[in-house]
């Protein structure tokens, strides 16, 4: 079982239109970084050859904004003209951050970065084959060319570096550096990836199961035999191992700092009541508390019909006070003349008879 891993093809670069007939110069450096370093080559085997002719190229990790590190499954592909080698595109640590240099096709091999991607990508050239009179030559030891009838075919063996770092410089990275022949390759003409890998490529960046975040480190299609092909004959898994923790996308950062700042709605609140540190766990249960309120003030709301009453007795013994300082007494005498009870006296005098 051979080791094969991603090499960080740029989006950027799978994003590129198809090159014309005519050789153009391969932009090495398109603009996508990362901050965290891309995680190690998973391993794999090589799917069979679809047909004579077809040349390999092997998977790395790509970053999207978005997902985060996913792969980008190695597949077979054939080449946009005769004569033509694949140079894999690599991650390289610069001014600070992680810098993605796509691959392209050329008459030589150029720089890409000493990462040893396997079946024949050494980290240095290619040992899987090579071009003799408009035809491709294949090296047995390196490539799966058993289900098909491949004439041009030869054996010579490989040693192959078993690391897998993807990555060239910066902290645990490779310490390759290019040589005046790689340089001088990397700045001759090129042709950028052809439509189907581009299509490859951006089939990769819209399945969920080849982002880091949920593959582990461990994509279910770490190869293919047709490009963009991830079910079916000629898929081949990664093999498994220690799961790889996947750093969060820049989208999902910027997503949590706009929430912080508005996070005075439910799930910044939500969050500070799980931690126990926020006190306004105490106003909400408030609420609660002032409906035994509002039902106290309800018996006061009949009792205030109760108080009417009793303020009109009241009122009337207050004036009763205030009769005594007018000093009505006068109209006291009107019940003075209660000297009825007085002629009750005459049934006294029918006693005393």
């Amino acid at each position: 079982m051979r080791r094969i891993a991603g090499l960080p093809f740029a989006l950027a670069l799978s994003l590129c239109c198809f090159s014309p007939p005519h050789a153009a110069r391969a932009q090495l450096a398109i603009g996508i970084t990362a901050n965290a370093a891309p995680p190690p080559l998973p391993v794999y085997v090589q799917p069979p050859i679809p047909a004579p002719g077809y040349i390999w190229t092997p998977g790395y990790w790509a970053w999207s904004d978005d997902t985060g590190y996913y792969w980008v499954p190695g597949t077979w592909v054939l080449p946009p003209a005769p004569e033509l080698l694949w140079t894999p595109g690599y991650w390289g640590w610069s001014d600070g951050a992680y810098a993605f240099h796509a691959g392209y096709w050329g008459p030589t091999v150029g720089f890409y970065g000493g990462i040893s991607y396997g079946f024949g990508y050494t980290g240095v050239g290619y040992e899987g084959g090579y071009w003799r009179g408009g035809s491709f030559f294949y090296n047995s030891s390196v490539n799966n060319i058993s289900n098909v009838s491949v004439t041009n075919v030869y054996n010579r063996t490989v040693v192959n570096n078993t690391t897998n770092v993807s990555y060239n410089g910066g902290t645990g990275g490779t310490t390759v550096k290019p040589t005046p022949q790689q340089l001088a390759a990397q700045n001759g003409q090129h042709m950028a990836a052809t439509g189907e890998q581009t299509r490859h490529a951006q089939a990769a960046m819209k399945n969920p199961a080849l982002t880091l975040a949920n593959n582990h480190g461990h994509p279910a299609v770490a190869a293919t035999a047709h490009a963009a092909r991830f079910s079916g004959a000629g898929v081949i898994a990664a093999r498994p191992g220690k799961p790889i923790a996947a750093p969060p996308p820049r989208h999902a950062q910027t997503a949590t700092g706009h929430a912080l700042p508005t996070g005075h709605a439910l799930p910044t609140a939500h969050a500070l009541q799980g931690a126990g540190a926020h006190p306004a766990p105490a106003p909400h249960v408030a609420p609660p508390a002032s409906r035994p309120q509002l039902v106290q003030h309800a018996p006061p709301q009949p009792r205030a019909a109760a108080h009417p009453p009793a303020p009109r007795v009241a009122q009337a013994v207050v004036r009763r006070p205030a009769s005594p300082q007018v000093s009505r007494p006068a109209p006291r005498p009107h019940p003075a003349p209660r000297p009825h009870p007085a002629a009750r006296p005459h049934p006294a005098p029918h006693q005393h008879s």
